[in-house]
Protein backbone atom coordinates (compact mmCIF):
# COMPACT_ATOMS: atom_id res chain seq x y z
CA UNK A 1 0.00 0.00 0.00
CA UNK A 2 2.45 2.61 0.84
CA UNK A 3 4.51 1.40 -2.09
CA UNK A 4 1.19 2.59 -4.81
CA UNK A 5 1.42 6.11 -2.34
CA UNK A 6 4.68 6.66 -3.49
CA UNK A 7 4.33 5.82 -7.14
CA UNK A 8 1.38 7.85 -7.35
CA UNK A 9 3.23 10.58 -5.41
CA UNK A 10 5.97 10.33 -8.14
CA UNK A 11 4.13 10.29 -10.93
CA UNK A 12 2.19 13.80 -9.70
CA UNK A 13 5.93 15.05 -9.54
CA UNK A 14 6.71 14.11 -13.10
CA UNK A 15 3.48 15.46 -14.67
CA UNK A 16 4.14 18.90 -12.56
CA UNK A 17 7.44 19.14 -14.30
CA UNK A 18 5.97 17.86 -17.71
CA UNK A 19 3.55 21.01 -17.38
CA UNK A 20 6.22 23.61 -16.24
CA UNK A 21 8.28 22.97 -18.95
CA UNK A 22 5.80 22.85 -21.48
CA UNK A 23 4.36 26.64 -20.04
CA UNK A 24 8.15 27.65 -20.52
CA UNK A 25 8.86 26.61 -23.87
CA UNK A 26 5.09 28.27 -25.57
CA UNK A 27 6.16 31.35 -23.07
CA UNK A 28 9.65 30.88 -25.02
CA UNK A 29 7.93 30.95 -28.81
CA UNK A 30 5.38 33.56 -27.59
CA UNK A 31 8.32 36.07 -26.50
CA UNK A 32 10.17 35.36 -29.78
CA UNK A 33 6.99 35.43 -31.95
CA UNK A 34 6.77 39.11 -30.45
CA UNK A 35 9.56 40.08 -30.87
CA UNK A 36 10.18 38.83 -34.37
CA UNK A 37 7.05 40.87 -35.07
CA UNK A 38 7.96 43.91 -33.22
CA UNK A 39 11.13 43.84 -35.10
CA UNK A 40 9.48 43.39 -38.95
CA UNK A 41 7.96 47.10 -38.05
CA UNK A 42 10.49 48.88 -37.27
CA UNK A 43 12.40 47.29 -40.08
CA UNK A 44 9.22 48.10 -42.72
CA UNK A 45 7.68 51.75 -42.24
CA UNK A 46 3.81 51.76 -43.15
CA UNK A 47 2.70 51.82 -46.35
CA UNK A 48 -0.01 54.73 -45.44
CA UNK A 49 3.05 57.24 -44.28
CA UNK A 50 3.16 59.96 -46.80
CA UNK A 51 5.87 62.28 -47.53
CA UNK A 52 5.59 65.92 -46.08
CA UNK A 53 4.94 69.13 -48.21
CA UNK A 54 8.38 70.88 -47.85
CA UNK A 55 7.28 74.17 -50.19
CA UNK A 56 3.96 75.59 -48.02
CA UNK A 57 4.02 73.49 -44.40
CA UNK A 58 3.25 74.98 -40.92
CA UNK A 59 1.98 77.99 -40.19
CA UNK A 60 4.49 80.73 -40.05
CA UNK A 61 3.70 83.28 -42.48
CA UNK A 62 5.08 84.11 -45.71
CA UNK A 63 7.50 87.23 -46.89
CA UNK A 64 7.13 88.54 -50.32
CA UNK A 65 10.00 90.73 -51.70
CA UNK A 66 9.85 92.50 -54.64
CA UNK A 67 13.36 91.59 -56.60
CA UNK A 68 15.07 93.63 -59.17
CA UNK A 69 15.45 92.66 -62.82
CA UNK A 70 17.66 95.20 -64.92
CA UNK A 71 20.73 94.31 -66.28
CA UNK A 72 22.32 96.40 -63.24
CA UNK A 73 20.71 94.28 -60.70
CA UNK A 74 21.90 90.39 -62.04
CA UNK A 75 22.70 88.00 -61.18
CA UNK A 76 20.47 88.27 -58.52
CA UNK A 77 20.76 85.88 -55.33
CA UNK A 78 18.67 84.23 -52.85
CA UNK A 79 15.59 82.98 -55.92
CA UNK A 80 15.94 79.78 -55.62
CA UNK A 81 14.97 79.48 -52.15
CA UNK A 82 11.73 81.27 -52.93
CA UNK A 83 8.77 79.36 -53.39
CA UNK A 84 6.96 80.91 -55.80
CA UNK A 85 8.63 84.03 -57.84
CA UNK A 86 6.05 85.81 -59.96
CA UNK A 87 7.45 88.00 -63.24
CA UNK A 88 5.35 90.87 -64.00
CA UNK A 89 5.02 94.20 -66.46
CA UNK A 90 6.38 97.10 -65.35
CA UNK A 91 7.26 100.67 -67.09
CA UNK A 92 9.11 100.35 -69.74
CA UNK A 93 9.24 97.65 -71.46
CA UNK A 94 10.52 95.77 -68.21
CA UNK A 95 9.60 93.27 -65.56
CA UNK A 96 10.40 92.85 -62.34
CA UNK A 97 9.96 89.35 -59.78
CA UNK A 98 8.24 89.41 -56.51
CA UNK A 99 9.69 86.25 -54.23
CA UNK A 100 7.32 84.71 -51.99
CA UNK A 101 9.61 82.84 -49.56
CA UNK A 102 8.26 80.47 -46.25
CA UNK A 103 10.66 78.39 -43.47
CA UNK A 104 13.92 79.64 -45.41
CA UNK A 105 17.10 79.85 -44.10
CA UNK A 106 17.34 83.56 -42.57
CA UNK A 107 20.96 84.01 -42.76
CA UNK A 108 20.82 83.42 -46.49
CA UNK A 109 21.38 86.81 -48.72
CA UNK A 110 18.36 88.10 -50.71
CA UNK A 111 18.18 90.85 -53.69
CA UNK A 112 18.65 93.33 -54.91
CA UNK A 113 15.69 94.62 -53.63
CA UNK A 114 13.14 97.02 -55.49
CA UNK A 115 10.31 99.22 -55.37
CA UNK A 116 6.56 98.21 -55.14
CA UNK A 117 3.98 98.56 -57.88
CA UNK A 118 0.34 98.73 -57.37
CA UNK A 119 0.06 94.87 -58.97
CA UNK A 120 2.57 93.38 -56.65
CA UNK A 121 0.30 94.20 -53.67
CA UNK A 122 -2.45 91.41 -55.30
CA UNK A 123 -0.71 88.33 -54.65
CA UNK A 124 0.84 89.67 -51.27
CA UNK A 125 -2.76 89.62 -50.57
CA UNK A 126 -3.78 86.35 -51.66
CA UNK A 127 -0.65 85.08 -49.97
CA UNK A 128 -1.01 86.42 -46.73
CA UNK A 129 2.74 87.65 -46.95
CA UNK A 130 4.77 90.52 -45.16
CA UNK A 131 5.82 92.58 -47.92
CA UNK A 132 9.28 93.62 -48.22
CA UNK A 133 10.41 96.73 -50.53
CA UNK A 134 12.31 99.63 -51.04
CA UNK A 135 10.40 102.72 -52.16
CA UNK A 136 6.52 102.33 -54.19
CA UNK A 137 5.32 104.49 -57.00
CA UNK A 138 2.79 106.53 -55.70
CA UNK A 139 -0.28 104.27 -56.11
CA UNK A 140 1.46 101.65 -54.48
CA UNK A 141 1.93 103.76 -51.71
CA UNK A 142 -1.98 104.88 -51.08
CA UNK A 143 -3.03 101.12 -51.81
CA UNK A 144 -0.21 99.83 -48.82
CA UNK A 145 -1.57 102.91 -46.50
CA UNK A 146 -5.36 102.38 -47.13
CA UNK A 147 -5.04 98.22 -46.97
CA UNK A 148 -2.50 98.42 -44.28
CA UNK A 149 -0.31 96.26 -45.61
CA UNK A 150 2.61 94.93 -43.05
CA UNK A 151 5.44 96.01 -44.66
CA UNK A 152 8.82 96.78 -44.89
CA UNK A 153 10.34 99.99 -46.66
CA UNK A 154 13.60 100.85 -47.41
CA UNK A 155 12.45 104.05 -47.58
CA UNK A 156 11.15 104.10 -43.80
CA UNK A 157 14.11 101.72 -42.06
CA UNK A 158 17.49 100.82 -42.75
CA UNK A 159 17.61 98.10 -40.22
CA UNK A 160 16.42 95.22 -42.97
CA UNK A 161 18.53 96.22 -45.86
CA UNK A 162 22.12 97.48 -46.52
CA UNK A 163 23.99 97.53 -49.81
CA UNK A 164 26.80 96.02 -51.42
CA UNK A 165 30.09 97.59 -52.94
CA UNK A 166 29.84 94.64 -55.43
CA UNK A 167 26.63 96.22 -57.46
CA UNK A 168 25.99 100.12 -58.19
CA UNK A 169 22.62 101.97 -56.50
CA UNK A 170 19.73 101.73 -57.09
CA UNK A 171 20.44 98.42 -57.62
CA UNK A 172 22.40 97.11 -54.66
CA UNK A 173 20.18 96.79 -52.15
CA UNK A 174 20.31 93.54 -49.93
CA UNK A 175 18.03 92.06 -47.07
CA UNK A 176 17.51 88.60 -45.53
CA UNK A 177 14.77 87.09 -43.17
CA UNK A 178 16.79 87.79 -39.80
CA UNK A 179 16.52 91.46 -40.36
CA UNK A 180 13.13 91.02 -41.79
CA UNK A 181 11.73 89.16 -39.31
CA UNK A 182 13.43 91.04 -36.39
CA UNK A 183 11.45 94.37 -37.93
CA UNK A 184 8.43 92.36 -38.19
CA UNK A 185 8.74 91.67 -34.39
CA UNK A 186 9.68 95.51 -33.35
CA UNK A 187 6.43 96.79 -35.40
CA UNK A 188 4.26 93.92 -33.99
CA UNK A 189 3.11 92.43 -37.39
CA UNK A 190 1.84 88.85 -37.05
CA UNK A 191 3.97 86.41 -38.40
CA UNK A 192 1.82 83.24 -38.13
CA UNK A 193 -0.82 82.16 -40.76
CA UNK A 194 -3.94 79.88 -40.99
CA UNK A 195 -4.33 80.45 -44.69
CA UNK A 196 -3.61 77.44 -47.39
CA UNK A 197 -1.54 77.84 -50.06
CA UNK A 198 -2.46 79.26 -53.49
CA UNK A 199 -1.67 76.21 -55.52
CA UNK A 200 -2.62 72.81 -54.95
CA UNK A 201 0.30 71.19 -53.89
CA UNK A 202 0.07 67.27 -53.71
CA UNK A 203 2.70 64.37 -52.82
CA UNK A 204 2.23 62.19 -55.14
CA UNK A 205 4.30 63.64 -58.54
CA UNK A 206 2.26 64.67 -60.97
CA UNK A 207 2.45 63.26 -64.42
CA UNK A 208 0.38 65.65 -66.75
CA UNK A 209 -1.72 63.09 -69.10
CA UNK A 210 -2.56 64.57 -72.98
CA UNK A 211 -0.22 67.54 -72.50
CA UNK A 212 1.84 68.71 -74.91
CA UNK A 213 5.51 68.32 -75.25
CA UNK A 214 7.02 71.18 -73.22
CA UNK A 215 11.02 70.35 -72.98
CA UNK A 216 11.82 73.99 -73.81
CA UNK A 217 8.88 76.82 -73.06
CA UNK A 218 9.57 80.41 -74.75
CA UNK A 219 7.65 83.44 -73.72
CA UNK A 220 9.12 86.80 -75.04
CA UNK A 221 7.61 89.28 -72.80
CA UNK A 222 9.38 92.14 -75.20
CA UNK A 223 11.44 92.19 -77.93
CA UNK A 224 14.57 92.75 -75.51
CA UNK A 225 12.99 90.46 -72.59
CA UNK A 226 12.57 87.12 -73.82
CA UNK A 227 12.20 84.50 -71.04
CA UNK A 228 12.57 80.65 -71.51
CA UNK A 229 12.75 77.73 -69.51
CA UNK A 230 14.85 74.27 -70.30
CA UNK A 231 13.70 71.18 -69.00
CA UNK A 232 16.49 69.14 -67.44
CA UNK A 233 15.71 65.49 -67.65
CA UNK A 234 18.05 64.41 -64.75
CA UNK A 235 17.22 66.28 -62.30
CA UNK A 236 13.38 66.98 -63.36
CA UNK A 237 13.54 70.79 -62.95
CA UNK A 238 13.43 73.52 -65.58
CA UNK A 239 16.47 76.12 -65.84
CA UNK A 240 15.93 79.48 -66.58
CA UNK A 241 17.63 81.58 -69.46
CA UNK A 242 16.75 85.31 -70.55
CA UNK A 243 17.84 86.22 -74.02
CA UNK A 244 19.52 82.89 -74.21
CA UNK A 245 21.80 83.74 -71.50
CA UNK A 246 21.21 81.07 -68.56
CA UNK A 247 20.65 82.54 -65.46
CA UNK A 248 22.44 81.61 -62.20
CA UNK A 249 22.54 82.79 -58.66
CA UNK A 250 25.07 85.60 -57.82
CA UNK A 251 26.82 84.24 -54.24
CA UNK A 252 26.14 80.54 -55.27
CA UNK A 253 26.67 80.45 -58.43
CA UNK A 254 23.75 77.71 -59.53
CA UNK A 255 21.61 77.90 -62.00
CA UNK A 256 18.17 79.15 -61.33
CA UNK A 257 15.29 76.43 -61.48
CA UNK A 258 12.16 75.56 -61.15
CA UNK A 259 9.48 72.52 -61.05
CA UNK A 260 6.74 74.36 -62.32
CA UNK A 261 5.88 76.78 -64.19
CA UNK A 262 2.33 78.96 -64.55
CA UNK A 263 1.77 80.99 -67.42
CA UNK A 264 -0.73 83.70 -66.99
CA UNK A 265 -1.95 85.50 -69.93
CA UNK A 266 -2.93 89.43 -68.67
CA UNK A 267 -3.65 92.50 -70.66
CA UNK A 268 -1.60 95.67 -69.13
CA UNK A 269 -1.75 99.12 -70.37
CA UNK A 270 0.03 102.37 -69.35
CA UNK A 271 -2.01 104.64 -66.85
CA UNK A 272 -1.67 108.37 -65.80
CA UNK A 273 -0.02 107.35 -62.46
CA UNK A 274 3.54 109.27 -61.73
CA UNK A 275 2.78 110.98 -65.52
CA UNK A 276 5.38 110.50 -67.96
CA UNK A 277 7.02 107.03 -66.11
CA UNK A 278 4.57 104.73 -68.32
CA UNK A 279 3.26 102.91 -65.35
CA UNK A 280 1.34 99.62 -66.08
CA UNK A 281 -1.66 98.18 -64.97
CA UNK A 282 -2.37 95.09 -65.06
CA UNK A 283 -6.13 93.29 -65.55
CA UNK A 284 -5.87 89.98 -63.89
CA UNK A 285 -9.30 90.10 -61.89
CA UNK A 286 -11.55 87.30 -63.57
CA UNK A 287 -10.82 84.15 -65.68
CA UNK A 288 -7.56 84.41 -67.91
CA UNK A 289 -5.81 81.82 -70.00
CA UNK A 290 -3.00 79.90 -69.20
CA UNK A 291 -0.53 77.01 -68.76
CA UNK A 292 0.43 74.67 -66.52
CA UNK A 293 4.08 72.96 -67.09
CA UNK A 294 6.18 70.29 -65.29
CA UNK A 295 7.85 67.09 -66.19
CA UNK A 296 8.60 68.34 -69.31
CA UNK A 297 4.43 68.67 -70.42
CA UNK A 298 2.21 71.64 -70.58
CA UNK A 299 -1.88 71.50 -70.61
CA UNK A 300 -4.28 74.99 -71.15
CA UNK A 301 -5.18 76.02 -67.80
CA UNK A 302 -7.30 78.74 -66.61
CA UNK A 303 -6.89 81.49 -63.69
CA UNK A 304 -9.52 82.31 -62.03
CA UNK A 305 -9.22 85.63 -59.66
CA UNK A 306 -12.51 86.67 -57.71
CA UNK A 307 -11.06 89.76 -56.49
CA UNK A 308 -8.16 91.59 -55.91
CA UNK A 309 -7.07 90.08 -52.58
CA UNK A 310 -8.90 86.92 -53.32
CA UNK A 311 -6.94 83.80 -54.02
CA UNK A 312 -6.20 82.84 -57.44
CA UNK A 313 -7.64 79.14 -58.73
CA UNK A 314 -5.86 77.10 -61.21
CA UNK A 315 -8.10 75.09 -63.31
CA UNK A 316 -8.04 72.55 -66.05
CA UNK A 317 -10.09 72.95 -69.09
CA UNK A 318 -12.74 70.98 -67.27
CA UNK A 319 -12.75 72.93 -64.04
CA UNK A 320 -11.42 70.85 -61.55
CA UNK A 321 -8.27 73.04 -59.65
CA UNK A 322 -5.49 71.52 -61.29
CA UNK A 323 -3.21 69.52 -58.64
CA UNK A 324 0.60 70.91 -58.50
CA UNK A 325 4.11 69.09 -57.82
CA UNK A 326 6.02 69.88 -54.89
CA UNK A 327 8.76 72.02 -55.63
CA UNK A 328 8.94 75.86 -56.55
CA UNK A 329 6.97 77.58 -59.16
CA UNK A 330 7.69 80.33 -61.38
CA UNK A 331 4.58 82.63 -62.45
CA UNK A 332 4.89 84.14 -65.24
CA UNK A 333 2.06 87.13 -66.06
CA UNK A 334 2.97 87.49 -69.56
CA UNK A 335 1.32 90.32 -71.75
CA UNK A 336 -2.05 89.45 -73.16
CA UNK A 337 -0.18 88.76 -77.01
CA UNK A 338 2.54 86.86 -75.92
CA UNK A 339 3.66 83.89 -78.14
CA UNK A 340 4.28 81.88 -76.15
CA UNK A 341 5.99 78.37 -77.84
CA UNK A 342 6.82 74.94 -77.03
CA UNK A 343 9.38 72.63 -78.00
Amino acid sequence: MKNKVLLVILALVIIGLAVLVGVKVFSNKETEDVSDTEQTNVDQPEETQTKKINTWSGNSRSVAVVIDNVGDAKPQTGLNDAAMVYEITVEGGLTRLLAVYKDVDKEKTIGPVRSARPVFIDYVLENDSIFVHFGYSTRAQNDIEKLKINNVNGLVTDSAFWRTKEKSAPHNVLTNMNKIFEYAEKKEYRTTTSQRSVLNYVTDEVEIQNGQTANTVNMPYTSTHKVSFKYNQETKLYERYVNGKEEKDWLSGDIRTAKNIIVTFAHNYTTDEDAGYGRQEIENVGNLKGYYITNGQAIEIVCSKASRNAKTVYKDKNGKEIEVNDGNTYIQIVPIDTNVTFE
